[in-house]
């Protein structure tokens, strides 16, 4: 939810954590994936194969990734779409996919000019591998765990975490247009667009809306009930405000990256989904 764009920079000495969030997720997508198509391969394995080549070629077309970034998302994808879910692509996580890929580019499409003005405007060459992974990396295991071990806990965990990605790069690039001069989560003080931990009440509902949203799309292609929908709705939203606090916090000091705090947001959005459904 922060109001800044999503870069990789954040200082050399810190570099090592987007590698290491990179090959926390990506390889182990990939073996996955291979390993199942080896004891699975069938109509719907080359199907969902199809779809993430094809979309790892849209991604570059649309100059939204580098080369390496659309290839790791395309990891992602293959994955989220391979999740046995009956019915097809049309019931896995790929609807679910396809509208963060929606939602956030034409986010950070948005008020570009304004952006450029701020000094917050994404890099044009679009996000890099690490950054995607930041993303997409735990809704990506938490779907090659269910290639395993399926089970409808790993379709809330998916959600919540795509939701939670979605609902901090909306924050976050919406913020910055039409939220005015955003504040400090930990102090309430006003602070320049692009500050670590500063948030704005037309972010926070756009990030919530998106949020909500994101789910909405994941309940009618996923099937997850009542009560599995609130809860990765309210962990995605909950996980809105640990990336805030976290880039208040631990960003602000040097101790994490923003690659970090993106993955570890995720992740708490779908820990806490977890609990709340569980309940």
């Amino acid at each position: 939810m922060r109001e800044q764009p999503r870069t990789a920079g954040d200082g050399g000495k810190l570099r090592w954590q987007s590698w290491l969030v990179l090959a926390a997720t990506a390889p182990w997508c990939a073996v996955k994936i291979v390993g199942y198509a080896a004891t699975s391969w069938t109509w719907a394995t080359q199907t969902a194969l199809l779809i993430s080549l094809g979309l790892v070629f849209l991604v570059w077309l649309a100059r939204a990734a580098t080369p390496l970034a659309a290839v790791t998302g395309g990891l992602f994808t293959a994955v989220l779409t391979l999740a046995p879910q009956p019915g097809g692509p049309y019931h896995s996580g790929l609807p679910s996919l396809l509208a963060v890929f929606l939602l956030t580019w034409g986010a950070t499409r948005f008020g570009r000019s304004r952006k450029q003005q701020l000094g917050v405007a994404e890099d044009q060459r679009g996000r890099n591998a690490a950054q995607v992974a930041a993303n997409l990396g735990v809704a990506g295991l938490g779907a090659a765990a269910a290639l395993t071990f399926p089970s409808s806990l790993f379709a809330v965990t998916v959600v919540a975490a795509l939701a939670e990605a979605t609902a901090d790069t909306l924050a976050s690039e919406l913020g910055e247009v039409l939220g005015g001069p955003p504040f400090m989560l930990t102090s309430w003080r006003r602070v320049s667009a692009g500050t670590d931990g500063a948030i704005s009440l037309v972010g926070t509902l756009a990030g919530s809306s998106g949020a909500v949203l994101l789910v909405l799309v994941a309940a009618l292609t996923l099937r997850l009930n009542v009560g599995q929908a609130v809860g990765a709705a309210l962990g995605a939203i909950a996980g809105l405000f640990i990336d805030s606090l976290l880039g208040a916090t631990a960003e602000r000091r040097g101790w994490l990256n923003n690659d970090a705090v993106n993955f570890l947001s995720t992740l708490a959005a779908a820990l806490v989904a977890i609990l709340l459904v569980n309940s």
